[in-house]
């Protein structure tokens, strides 16, 4: 599931922050978010134009498999935080 299609372009190098227990196990699901760092230091949610699921809510993180998760890798600029379903554990990618 890297995301190195329209334009983003993969990470060699990236730093792996675990929190909790980390990446739980193989049959957990993980919810995704993304983030993106601008050119004035902000750094927003991504992508911008998501569509929210009622009035002003954010809208719902992807839901993305153990291998998807593994598999994932940031683009320059991006953060990524996947939070085990249930669980407070989890990683994220930072670029």
């Amino acid at each position: 599931m890297s995301e190195s299609s329209g334009g983003r372009v993969p990470a060699s190098t990236f730093l792996v922050h675990h929190f909790g227990r980390g990446l739980v196990d193989k049959d957990r699901t993980y919810a995704v978010e993304r983030f993106r760092a601008l050119a004035d230091g902000d750094i927003r949610r991504w992508p911008l134009d998501a569509p929210a699921a009622c009035g002003r809510r954010r809208p719902k993180p992807e839901v993305a498999t153990f291998e998807q998760v593994r598999e994932m890798r940031p683009a320059f600029n991006e953060v990524i935080v996947c939070t085990a379903l249930g669980t407070r554990s989890g990683l994220q990618y930072l670029c």
